[in-house]
């Protein structure tokens, strides 16, 4: 396990008509995680154009920290009440910085 700075682009998509809901389920995630040890910057993003569509911008102190936060109860209780709400399963990509 990397203890290098990791950053990880999480695209999240909505069924249409359960947009609301998950913004609202996605927003709670928001304040925990902040207070989560190793966490650096947390940040969730709707695409102007396509309310459906929701990103989150993470950065962590490495992949420990990172590993945790999925499996925090809220993450988890998150990631299982979404199952219902979302169009196809998270897009969820890590990337470490080269430059």
């Amino acid at each position: 396990m990397s203890t290098e700075t990791v950053r990880v682009i999480a695209r999240v998509t909505s069924l249409p008509d359960k947009v609301e809901e998950l913004k609202t389920l996605l927003l709670n995630l928001v304040e925990p995680t902040r207070y989560e040890k190793g966490c650096l910057s947390y940040q969730l993003l709707q695409d102007k154009t396509d309310a459906a569509e929701f990103v989150f911008i993470e950065e962590w102190a490495g992949d420990l920290a990172e590993n945790a936060h999925m499996m925090t109860s809220h993450v988890q209780d998150t990631l299982s009440k979404a199952q219902s709400l979302v169009a196809k399963a998270p897009d969820i990509s890590r990337y470490v910085i080269i430059g």
